[in-house]
């Protein structure tokens, strides 16, 4: 008997988050794409505005609608900007779909919170309580039972798969932890904008929005939750002339002795049963051209007296966006946890 597959919709197709998720879907055992969307007006195919998808996925990208895509789809990813997202969620719900958003619109449980870094009001706080944040490695049987997932960042799934074993074996002091990040010019989107402009990026390596990043309360929320203590970290990220990946750079202060051995077999020991974390050998470290295009997040570590020096290594549109967000819908699906993906 052959299994119906998942019919699955995509809002906000058109942006590189997700051209990824169609990559990544078209060739999931289990799921269809049925329908794809976008903001603007009007309609032409998918495989007019991304090429590479021609006679692979022809379906007519339209301006949102939320009655006729529940109409066409069981399970919905948004990947809209943030601030957006929240418009078209409820309505979701409230037909019964489950969603998962990559945006940041219902990662911060406090509404202050994220009102305070987003600059806008959110017009569906009750929703955050219920809203699972969906790091599959630390979260995986909350997720499974999610009716919405909260996708992760790009930095902060790059930080927090840095940092979690430690500070959850309480190895390490929850203050003082200093994040140095480098990601690629797509970590900020499709939108044109001038500081994005090849002559701007390329030749060129700049901090910005040092220790202001709005990525910066959800990766506190997150480690205060592993802690039990508030926690705020130092984040520096960085805009380096590449197309994609993220490299993070962590460095934490040993509440216990241990040498770098140790500190690897902590790491190995906590994410032994998570197949997209790859902790590597001693002396080795990560780099983002060994994680391209895959949901991997490999990890290298170093100690150095009280010093722990973590580096970590994600994809910042596949582990950091659209893989994450298929993994979960895995999860949330009850699929196998590396369909599509392994």
């Amino acid at each position: 008997m052959i299994k119906e597959k998942l019919k699955v919709a995509i809002v906000g197709a058109t942006g590189y988050a997700g051209c990824e998720l169609i990559r990544i879907l078209l060739r999931h055992p289990d799921v269809c794409i049925s329908s794809v969307s976008r903001r603007l007006e009007g309609s032409e195919k998918i495989s007019d505005i991304f090429p590479v998808f021609r006679g692979r996925l022809d379906l007519p990208c339209e301006n949102v609608d939320v009655p006729s895509i529940c109409k066409a789809a069981d399970f919905i990813f948004l990947a809209l900007p943030h601030k957006v997202s929240m418009s078209f969620v409820p309505g979701f719900l409230k037909a019964g779909k489950k969603v998962v958003d990559l945006s940041a619109d219902y990662r911060l449980k406090d509404t202050a919170e994220y009102e305070k870094w987003y600059g806008v009001k959110h017009t569906s706080p009750e929703l955050l309580g219920s809203a699972v944040y969906g790091l599959p490695e630390v979260n995986k049987q909350k997720i499974a039972s999610a009716k919405l997932v909260a996708n992760p960042g790009c930095y902060p799934t790059g930080s927090l798969l840095g940092i979690i074993p430690l500070l959850d074996g309480k190895f390490i002091d929850s203050g003082g932890i200093i994040i140095d990040a480098k990601s690629g010019a797509t970590g900020a989107g499709r939108t044109p904008a001038v500081s994005l402009l090849f002559a701007e990026v390329n030749e060129n390596l700049k901090a910005y929005k040092v220790n202001r990043h709005q990525h910066m309360p959800e990766i506190d929320q997150e480690l205060s939750g592993v802690s039990g203590s508030a926690v705020e970290v130092v984040f520096t990220p960085h805009l380096v002339p590449m197309n994609r990946g993220i490299l993070s750079t962590i460095y934490m202060t040993l509440s216990k002795n241990m040498d770098t051995s140790s500190a690897l077999e902590v790491f190995k020991g906590y994410y032994k049963d998570m197949p997209f974390v790859r902790v590597l050998a001693e002396n080795i470290f990560p780099e983002t051209k060994d994680v391209l295009g895959t949901n991997f997040c490999d990890i290298g570590i170093k100690v150095t007296g009280r010093r722990v020096i973590v580096v970590t290594a994600i994809d910042n549109l596949y582990k950091g966006a659209s893989s994450q967000a298929v993994h979960n819908m895995n999860l949330m699906e009850g699929f196998d946890e590396r369909a599509g993906l392994a």
